[in-house]
């Protein structure tokens, strides 16, 4: 927790969508960190994996010397995948394979919904929500909550301390995303 006694929200500023994150946090009660060092990433109290390039996350992740510190964090606390860090969680990524945190019972098919062309926007209960070159969710284990699906299919998962979007509600300016609100208020 922050010295104001909000929990530390750390949103992995590698690459991808990061900023747009920060008032959906603050407006959930939380505090919101762009984290991009192994000092910067042990503080915080909760993490979220943005969107943005999959394969270039991981590449800097490795660059950075930044998987052990992560999968650490990870095994104590909670952690939200957004688009590509839905991938980066779960246990079995397709179309190309790629390694992953193995967080989640999930297959994940990289950019299942189509190319940037077929991006497009969608709503979650009833909250607006854009699918950007977002992955599908197949083979969601039996022991994984499916919070929502879009056009049949599970699009928003938890299991434990995890959960995984394809989609981004950050995207949306209506401050917090429920999918924010729910995220944060399991640490309060």
């Amino acid at each position: 927790m922050s010295k104001t006694g909000k929990p530390v929200i750390g949103v992995l500023a590698l690459q991808g969508a990061v900023t747009p994150h920060k008032p959906h946090i603050e407006a959930a009660g939380g505090e919101f960190r762009a984290v991009k060092t192994a000092e910067e990433i042990n503080v915080c109290d909760a993490y979220i994996l943005p969107g943005g390039e999959s394969t270039t996350m991981l590449k800097l992740i490795d660059t950075f010397g930044l998987w052990d510190t992560l999968a650490e964090n990870f095994a104590k606390k909670p952690a939200w995948g957004i688009c590509a860090g839905a991938i980066l969680m779960a246990e079995k990524v397709t179309n190309p394979e790629q390694k992953s945190f193995a967080l989640l019972p999930l297959t994940v098919e990289r950019n299942g919904y189509g190319r940037q062309l077929e991006s497009h926007h969608g709503e979650i209960d009833g909250y607006p929500v854009s699918f950007i070159r977002a992955p599908l969710f197949t083979n969601v284990g039996k022991n994984a909550q499916i919070l929502a699906e879009h056009k049949g299919t599970p699009v928003w998962i938890k299991k434990d301390r995890y959960t995984a979007s394809a989609f981004h509600p950050e995207l949306t300016l209506d401050f917090p995303s429920p999918m924010h609100r729910a995220f944060i208020e399991c640490l309060l």
